[in-house]
């Protein structure tokens, strides 16, 4: 645990904010990548990254502002406090926007995009566990179980480190999403991305500490099934579409790759 990495004239350097920092510049980098290898031009690659963490703040911390409702104070609007899956619906708006804007195909974009937002989400995942944000699991007895006293959120008793379980499965996934864009159409990847990352949380809230909703289910649990049916339903369409939508694509140039996807 690490909440300050260290002090530049005088001024705390917190691994919070470096990590979410640090997430942004290289889903930017690995996104670019992927751009260029589709003769797409990485600057919109960059500027749609820009857009999405920028406006992923706002509505992270708008939604988070909304749930601390009617109870709020002025520490909720502090530099601390953001939502993910407000951030998510947030930032998914604004890279719409810019795709649009940039008449870039939406489907390629999305396709690009998931393993690089899965990178970004784990190293931001692990700036959570380094400053001890409050978003732990359960009390545990478990081996790899954590305390964090001088944590932002301090707590002296060990609980399950659920934000350590987030980033190996978002790095994991990251990886097979990755392998699956070299091989198949970008609507294989963007199911795969939604209905994994859904189910995954909704399991890992199970381990975490949370209020439950009137549905027995907490709010991040319901948004995980939304996510995991949008995807159902994602694949649904598109194989009412086209039979053989998950059909590979092993031998196509990555330059017929991104006309093949295109609208």
């Amino acid at each position: 645990m690490l909440p300050v990495l260290f002090t530049l004239f005088g001024i705390p350097i917190q691994s919070y904010g470096v990590s979410k920092a640090l997430a942004a510049v290289v889903a930017a980098w690995l996104l670019g990548r992927l751009f260029v290898r589709r003769g797409l031009n990485p600057d919109d690659a960059h500027t749609m990254t820009f857009a999405g963490t920028v406006w992923g703040f706002v509505g992270a911390k708008a939604y988070y502002v909304l749930e601390q409702l009617p109870n709020l104070t002025w520490h909720d609007l502090g530099s601390s406090g953001f939502t993910w899956y407000g951030g998510f619906l947030a930032g998914v708006a604004a890279v719409v926007v810019v795709a649009r804007r940039r008449r870039l195909p939406l489907a390629l974009v999305a396709g690009l995009a998931a393993a690089p937002l899965s990178v970004a989400y784990g190293i931001g995942r692990l700036g959570c566990l380094l400053a001890g944000d409050g978003t732990y699991g359960r009390p545990s007895t478990l081996p790899w179980a954590m305390a964090f006293p001088d944590g932002m959120v301090p707590t002296t008793v060990p609980v399950q480190p659920t934000q350590l379980y987030e980033a190996l499965v978002a790095f994991a996934l990251a990886g097979a999403l990755w392998w699956l864009q070299e091989r198949f159409q970008p609507v294989v990847v963007v199911v795969t991305y939604l209905v994994a990352s859904g189910v995954a949380r909704f399991l890992i809230e199970f381990a975490r500490e949370n209020i439950t909703t009137p549905l027995g289910l907490t709010q991040p649990q319901l948004w995980s099934v939304v996510l995991a049916a949008a995807g159902v339903v994602l694949a649904a369409r598109a194989r009412l579409r086209d039979p053989h939508f998950a059909t590979a694509m092993r031998n196509v140039p990555p330059s017929e790759t991104s006309i093949r996807n295109t609208p």
